[in-house]
């Protein structure tokens, strides 16, 4: 992906003095904000691919830059923490965050990361404006990112789209929870796959009536499936 503009919204100078150059190295025009006031500023004003925020900024915090941007806009947000706590995480996913990194991390993980949101914003940009995918009752608008189950829009989280994208890709096809976490999550999650499992039981929740639409495949993943109910 071509011209890709990466805001760093970081007040650790020492750590911000770091990742810029690398990325730069790695052919990204970054700007660096210091705060979140600063960084709320330069999402305007230089309209980026993607944002790196921390979590604990001066004037406003990563939290409240996160709920502000997602007022008016989708676009790819990983948290740098300090934070580990499974509340905070959850919490910041809930309001939108699309992928997060405890710090320390390596600076090749980032560029994973990063790697895997720019090939997903390259193949929404395919998409046409009629793009959508249908399932049984579910439906989904490609274009406005909007899902629909019996007529119904039903917010869901970014993981959670990118998730039931996948699924309704290829319905009936019987996808691994490893592939569900290489092509959602586009990284390993070492004794982690049950993070598959949270968030089907999550979009299970809103599915409500239709929850056995996803079906379990036990001991491997899961497909969606019109008949049977849930094993």
């Amino acid at each position: 992906m071509k011209d890709v503009k990466i805001l760093l919204v970081e007040d650790e100078e020492s750590l911000a003095s770091f990742i810029q150059p690398e990325l730069e190295l790695e052919g990204y025009d970054v700007v660096w904000a210091q705060n979140g006031k600063e960084g709320l500023e330069l999402f305007k004003k230089e309209k980026p691919t993607l944002i790196l925020l921390d979590w604990m900024l001066p004037i406003y915090d990563g939290i409240t830059v996160l709920r502000r941007i997602r007022k008016v806009s989708d676009i790819p947000i990983i948290m740098l923490t300090a934070r580990n706590q499974a509340s905070d995480i959850s919490n910041a996913l809930d309001q939108g965050l699309d992928d997060y990194m405890t710090k320390p991390f390596e600076i090749e993980e980032l560029f994973a990361r990063i790697r895997v949101i720019l090939r997903r914003l390259e193949r929404e940009k395919k998409q046409t404006v009629s793009s959508n995918l249908e399932f049984s009752s579910l439906k989904i608008d490609l274009l406005s990112h909007k899902f629909w189950c019996d007529g119904k829009e039903i917010y869901l989280t970014p993981k959670e789209y990118a998730l039931m994208c996948e699924l309704m890709n290829d319905p009936e096809k019987v996808k691994s929870r490893d592939e569900l976490l290489d092509i959602v999550w586009g990284y390993d999650f070492v004794g982690q796959t049950n993070t598959v499992d949270v968030y089907v039981r999550a979009l299970r929740t809103k599915l409500g009536k239709q929850r056995n639409l996803i079906k379990t495949i036990r001991g491997y993943g899961y497909c969606l499936r019109k008949s049977a109910d849930n094993e």
